[in-house]
């Protein structure tokens, strides 16, 4: 029991040490993940559209 309870005043002192994000920090960095997936997403179905296109001429 003492190690149960040594565990919990452990997890309780570790806890009290972490820094959670603020808003706006959470909005920042939404957003900067939302651009990069967007970008990624158009560069890639622009390479997907010049090799279908490539592909059908060639076929």
């Amino acid at each position: 029991m003492e190690k149960f309870l040594s565990y919990v005043q452990n997890a309780k002192a570790e806890l009290g040490k972490v820094i959670f994000p603020t808003k706006e920090q959470i909005r920042n960095a939404y957003f900067s993940v939302f651009i990069v997936v967007t970008v990624i997403t158009l560069f890639l179905a622009l390479v997907d559209l010049i090799m279908s296109s490539t592909l059908k001429v060639v076929i």
